[in-house]
């Protein structure tokens, strides 16, 4: 067989895909964690097996499954094996409880729920069946963490067949903040188009080694694992990131493409000072990541002094990969923009009455095209979320370049008014990211009976900074060119920004919460 990545990028099922590229590349290693390696030949192999015990526990084709399982070699084959079965499968973040992982699975209708018994010091499975017996359907719970079920793959029907593309295999579900979570409904096809976006964006080849270091439950995983699939290079998956304890497994597999997110890319970078006489991941050429706005400052320093390339997309639970910078685009473009859509995408921006805009306006960010969910769980909720032109309203600001690039300028909820006036909370952190004693920073707008919203600036600091006042931080960004209506009217100081557990994006609505007026 002689199948490009852009023949196999014409698979129209997951499982397609995994037999495809078993067929292909058998003996070549795909899974690597510590010192285990699965190829992609066992994957196809021990994924059969596992599809085969789950039919014997009950899972048939359209069975809704949860799981809830850490970033690990089973989760990714029981993953496969639902796909190879047909189920609808809903991962659920490992770092999710009660409350979330309760209305998951009522909301889903889970008729199965596999979990890793006890992991890091909370036992999932207690969880799991106090859950279970306050549900009015019942769910069978079973461990998926050491042991799969296993079973004579002869037992099995037929593969899914492929279909139009719009049979839902997958709920996803958005992070709940002060309301319940959404399910968002995928199918084989959205997911596939996703991965394709991201691996013909990077520019990969067979002799990279990735890395999976983010929750494999995230929307993510299933990009990465398409990545994999269409481009026959392994990854190296970490059950938990933490540095420095995470380099050994980077530096032994010789991962050549890294990162995750912007907290990833940071993180690095504080490693990377502790010990700056040493490139820190001697094989690594490539960051790449997205899930949250990456500041240019971020894109130079990461050049600068990891000696490696940048490459930062846009994405989201509803569309998993939207833009990708490429590795060869101009340095400018890497910095500041989230790279362009790939064919198939189509970016709408609109005026407040969702008529569009020309390149170069800002306005909402409008999304159609084939990575695009199918909605959501609650008709309600999909009938909100797109327009009369089966545009997805995102809720994110910013504007297309004349070369095609999307240039993210914050969200709807993020833009302040202060005095009636419009101000971006992106535009002041990207300036705030480039004083030398800024590690992180977070920028909301906190109610004011005489300004509507004052401008809040929250501050995570880098270890040997010097003390920040409000008054050097305004000084510095005057000194930037930010107009005065714009300054931040309070400083906050913080040992850590609160963030989620999947890719470490900041949570704006607890900052809002912990500096309202009214907080205790």
């Amino acid at each position: 067989m002689t199948d490009t990545p852009y023949q196999l990028g014409a698979s129209r099922t997951l499982w397609e895909l995994v037999t495809r590229r078993a067929a292909l590349s058998g003996d070549r290693a795909a899974l690597l964690q510590d010192d285990r390696t699965l190829t992609f030949g066992a994957l196809r192999e021990r994924a059969e097996r596992v599809a085969a015990g789950l039919y014997g526990l009950g899972v048939r084709p359209g069975s809704v499954v949860a799981w809830q399982l850490p970033t690990r070699i089973e989760t990714v084959l029981l993953s496969v094996a639902l796909a190879r079965l047909g189920a609808v499968q809903s991962p659920v973040i490992p770092f999710y409880r009660d409350r979330e992982v309760g209305f998951a699975l009522r909301a889903s209708k889970a008729e199965f729920f596999a979990v890793p018994g006890e992991w890091r010091g909370f036992d999932h499975a207690a969880m799991a069946h106090r859950l279970a017996l306050e549900l009015p359907d019942p769910v069978m719970v079973f461990e998926a963490y050491e042991n799969l079920p296993d079973g004579d793959p002869s037992i099995l029907p037929p593969p899914p067949a492929a279909d139009d593309g719009t049979a839902i295999h997958w709920i996803y579900w958005t992070s709940g903040t002060t309301s319940d979570p959404k399910g968002v409904l995928h199918t084989d096809r959205s997911l596939l188009a996703g991965g394709s976006c991201l691996a013909h964006a990077l520019h990969l080849e067979p002799d990279d080694v990735g890395s999976i270091a983010f929750p494999y439950a995230h929307i993510g995983g299933p990009d990465y694992l398409v990545m994999l699939l269409l481009y026959g290079f392994p990854a190296v998956l970490f059950e938990h990131f933490a540095l420095p304890a995470a380099l050994d497994g980077y530096r032994r597999h010789g991962v050549t493409v890294a990162g995750g997110s912007t907290a990833f890319y940071s993180m690095f970078l504080t490693a990377q000072r502790e010990r700056p006489e040493e490139k820190l991941i001697p094989t690594l050429r490539l960051l790449a990541g997205g899930g949250a706005p990456k500041p240019p400052e971020i894109y130079h320093a990461v050049v600068r002094e990891l000696g490696c390339q940048l490459t930062h997309g846009y994405g989201m639970t509803e569309v998993p990969m939207i833009t990708m910078g490429a590795p060869d685009d101009a340095a400018e473009n890497l910095a500041t923009t989230e790279g362009r859509p790939p064919e198939g995408m189509e970016i709408r921006i609109t005026a407040d009455d969702g008529k569009p805009l020309p390149a170069g306006a800002d306005g909402e960010v409008r999304l159609r095209g084939e990575a695009v969910c199918r909605g959501y769980l609650e008709p309600a909720q999909t009938a909100e979320a797109f327009d009369s032109d089966g545009f997805l309203i995102t809720g994110d600001l910013g504007h297309l370049t004349a070369s095609g690039h999307l240039v993210l300028t914050g969200r709807l909820k993020d833009v302040i008014i202060r005095k009636g006036e419009n101000i971006s909370a992106k535009e002041i952190e990207d300036l705030l990211h480039q004083h030398p004693d800024v590690g992180d920073a977070a920028v909301v707008g906190l109610p004011d009976p005489v300004r509507g919203e004052l401008v809040c600036a929250v501050v995570e600091q880098p270890a040997g900074a010097r003390p920040l006042t409000l008054e050097a931080v305004t000084a510095q960004l005057r000194a930037a060119g930010l107009s005065v209506h714009k300054l931040p009217e309070r400083l906050e100081i913080v040992a850590a920004l609160p963030r989620n557990e999947a890719l470490r994006k900041v949570l704006k609505y607890k900052l809002r919460e912990r500096y309202a007026p009214d907080s205790p």
